[in-house]
């Protein structure tokens, strides 16, 4: 399947809470979007693989994603290896994106650090036309920009993107990931477990201030390495 956009995320439920709004505007734009984890989540504190992997199909069917990937990956684990940027490398050839949206590399999650470094690195290797023979494949193909999108640590974005009239819809996606969200036991009364507050209202308070930046309700932020040239394709499809 040739794509339009691929988003590599660390686990299952990071792209729809990362850039859940950005997703569904591509889509309603009539974009091809695809989504791969790294992982299934089965480190996660809360919830069983089995839950994770069931909310992940209930956010694919809500949010009309045209194709999902697992690199199945060990969760808590994740490395930018040669193996695991070539395995991701040779997802990008055969899906063609023409850009990728990935974890930003500095972050206080490790997978999260590490699916960003693995992403670029892919993004690179993937056009290259040698590596793509020795792996079998007929062509090497490198999308045209990677966006890094943040999770727990703040960025000067490059672009926001305006999610005000998918906002709704983007809180249903993120609770689709039920067992992420609700407290599990009599220990737990459910907030974030770095920083207090619940992952719904992080979100919230997150959406809100990028949104502000740019005189919008609520927004995601996105960083791109260098300047943007004009026909930037994501920008492109925003604006259709």
């Amino acid at each position: 399947m040739k794509l339009d956009f691929l988003v590599v995320a660390a686990h299952p439920d990071d792209a729809e809470m990362s850039v859940g709004g950005t997703i569904l505007r591509l889509i309603d734009a009539s974009a091809k979007v695809g989504i791969v984890d790294c992982t299934r989540g089965e480190m996660g504190t809360r919830g069983t693989q089995t839950d994770r992997d069931s909310e992940t199909a209930a956010a694919d069917a809500l949010m009309g994603i045209h194709a999902r990937f697992n690199l199945n990956l060990p969760d808590a684990r994740v490395e930018a290896s040669v193996e695991n940027r070539e395995k991701l490398a040779a997802l990008i050839r055969k899906t063609k994106p023409d850009v990728l949206l990935a974890h930003h590399p500095e972050d206080l999650h490790p997978d999260h650090m590490a699916a960003g470094h693995l992403a670029r690195e892919a993004w690179y290797l993937s056009g290259l036309k040698r590596l793509a023979q020795l792996a079998g494949d007929t062509s090497a193909h490198r999308p045209t920009n990677i966006f890094h999108f943040l999770s727990h640590v703040a960025q000067d974005p490059t672009l926001v993107v305006d999610i005000s009239h998918v906002w709704q819809r983007k809180l249903e996606l993120v609770r689709c990931y039920e067992s992420q969200l609700a407290a599990q036991d009599t220990e737990d009364d459910g907030s974030h477990f770095l920083f207090g507050s619940n992952i719904e209202v992080r979100i919230s308070t997150k959406a809100r201030y990028f949104g502000e930046k740019i005189g919008v309700q609520v927004g995601e932020p996105l960083v791109h390495l260098g300047p943007l040239p004009e026909n930037d394709p994501l920008r492109q499809w925003l604006n259709k």
